[in-house]
């Protein structure tokens, strides 16, 4: 019984996280390929949020993931890298702590913008209901809990079936 109710905690927590997560195409409909300008990317999709997933979508065998640190990143050099992905075609990372994450691709994109800095910050804490009609109360949950309800009872089913 003991094991049932450890699992049913950390499955929660993790719900939780899940409820709080959004997952980023890196380049949107561009995915990860040369002449996109990723700092432009960034502005526009910002804050982003640990948590939060990134997901890159390239060619397989014409580039690459690879983090760096904020030298490789102003100098294209993946000589000292964090980690490297290149097999399939796409690769999911989740900002998980709160820092500065930079990613370049290795094959030479980079020297011509194909690199991504984004800064991950703590979730700030949630905004208290509004005011007056009920309604609105629900549009501060946001689509950051509503994505992903259906997948923790999901879960929970499949828990309590353990």
């Amino acid at each position: 019984m003991a094991r049932r109710e450890l699992v049913v905690l950390l499955f929660l927590i993790h719900a939780v996280a899940l409820a709080t997560a959004n997952k980023f195409t890196v380049g949107d409909e561009h995915g990860w390929n040369p002449n996109v300008n990723y700092t432009i990317w960034e502005e526009k999709h910002r804050p982003f949020y640990v948590g939060d997933w990134i997901v890159f979508y390239y060619q397989s065998g014409q580039a690459d993931v690879v983090q760096v640190d904020e030298v490789g990143y102003n100098k294209c050099d993946a000589s000292n890298a964090i980690s490297n992905y290149s097999k399939g075609r796409s690769y999911a990372f989740q900002l998980n702590q709160t820092k500065h994450y930079y990613f370049i691709c290795s094959y030479g994109y980079c020297y011509g913008g194909m690199k991504l800095a984004i800064k991950a910050q703590a979730l700030p804490p949630p905004s208290p209901p509004p005011k007056g009609n009920k309604s609105d109360a629900f549009s501060v949950v946001g689509s950051r809990f509503v994505g992903s309800i259906a997948g923790f009872f999901g879960l929970v089913i499949f828990f309590w079936l353990f």
